[in-house]
């Protein structure tokens, strides 16, 4: 989504408020909605495992899970608590400390997506 530029409008008198980014009445405001939709990938989750620009830690990452950021963050909560590690979930991507490609990719299956290693 694009910032509103220095004329973006913000009230109308016949809507009142405007959304400064998509230009609509509060009331009918898509923004919210376009930014909680799932993101579309190929169906394909891919699991991996890097080192680079982590300062030698190894990191297990999750990429294309279509899922919505509420339901992303329960998944890396079960995944963290399968692994007994930390991490994090951003952007659409999981992150666990350590290399736990294996035991990802197991539960992944057993929840039901089709997952597959990547990388090395």
């Amino acid at each position: 989504m694009s910032r509103p530029g220095p004329t973006a409008l913000v009230y109308s008198t016949e809507g009142g408020r405007m959304c400064p980014v998509c230009r609509h009445a509060l009331t009918a405001c898509v923004c919210a909605a376009q930014a909680r939709a799932a993101p579309a990938g190929d169906g394909r989750v891919r699991v991996s495992r890097e080192t680079q620009r982590r300062g030698g830690k190894t990191v297990t990452v999750v990429r294309g899970l279509p899922l919505a950021a509420d339901a992303l963050t329960a998944l890396g909560k079960r995944l963290r608590t399968a692994c007994g590690t930390g991490g994090t979930a951003k952007d659409g991507v999981l992150e666990l400390q350590g290399d736990h490609v294996e035991r990802v990719l197991a539960a992944l299956v057993a929840e039901g997506f089709a997952a597959k290693r990547s990388g090395g």
